[in-house]
């Protein structure tokens, strides 16, 4: 079969991009690191170019950015990480106690159903206390033995936060030099469609990532503002967390309900608590889908 010469130029593109997609999927692990860099990079280069209109020293203003993008990210997770120090301890004290009111709500409920099952609670709560202790002492080992045998993904973890802030550095120094020459490798009868094309998608993305900017902080206004008025605990970190998680659609707001609804179980003890806290997750659902978005 004879092939003409746009069916030739065609599959010599596919074949391009088919070997593209395999280095890609190879290289993967090496190029994760760069790839986060360009991303920040790219969602933070306005900033920097503001700030040099202004008279800023390109070097200040690329290190400001960088620095407030880093204690941000920081930021982030020292709101996890007291939700899971304060919870676990919580969630192993008080599952005895959720048993037991488990057993003295749902047995006579049964019992007026015609179904006699009664809980073996005492053999629940042994499982459940061996299951987290098994839990805490794997987890445990298995970060022990990575750090003293394997340790390469300890290791890759360490690389890439030290990797991401350098690149993203360079990035932003040389931003406008990168953009420039990418412009030079596209042929001049396409450059004036190509540059189209690309300021199209800048200001597309930039009003969504504006958009999304403001949803998360005025949701995370509320969880935190919300939860704290029904009396619960942890309401600043759960309501924020869960606020900067809605960027992942269903998942982040799922993610933050569950936590919630399990800190609310082991604070409150009873119905009411949870179901305050679960209204106040729902309520954010239609403050989201209604009014931000």
């Amino acid at each position: 079969m004879t092939l003409t010469p746009a069916q030739r130029q065609t599959f010599t593109w596919i074949a391009l991009a088919a070997v593209a997609a395999l280095l890609l999927w190879l290289l993967a692990p090496v190029l994760t690191p760069f790839v986060v860099a360009a991303v920040l990079a790219y969602a933070l280069h306005p900033l920097v170019e503001r700030l040099a209109a202004r008279g800023w020293p390109r070097l200040l203003a690329v290190g400001l950015v960088e620095v407030l993008a880093l204690l941000g990210a920081l930021a982030v997770l020292l709101l996890i990480v007291p939700v899971l120090v304060k919870e676990l301890p919580l969630l192993k004290a008080q599952v005895p106690v959720l048993l037991d009111r488990l057993n003295t709500g749902l047995t006579p409920f049964l019992q007026r159903l015609g179904l006699n099952v009664t809980l073996d609670v005492a053999s629940i709560k042994q499982w459940m206390a061996q299951l987290l202790d098994a839990n805490a002492q794997d987890w445990l080992a298995t970060a022990l033995t990575s750090a003293r045998i394997g340790g390469s993904v300890l290791l890759s973890v360490v690389g890439n936060a030290i990797l991401v802030p350098v690149v993203l550095f360079y990035l932003l120094m040389d931003w406008l030099n990168l953009v420039q020459r990418v412009q030079a490798l596209v042929p001049p009868r396409l450059r004036e469609a190509y540059q189209g094309f690309i300021d199209e998608c800048d200001a597309v993305l930039g009003q969504y990532l504006r958009g999304q900017l403001l949803v998360m902080a005025a949701l995370a206004t509320y969880y935190a503002t919300a939860l704290a008025a029904v009396g619960f605990d942890l309401a600043v970190p759960v309501g924020v967390f869960t606020g900067l998680a809605v960027a992942i659609p269903y998942l982040g707001f799922g993610l933050g309900l569950v936590m919630a609804i399990l800190a609310a179980l082991l604070q409150f003890g009873s119905l009411g608590g949870v179901l305050l806290v679960a209204g106040v997750y729902g309520v954010g659902q239609l403050l989201e889908s209604f009014v931000l978005t």
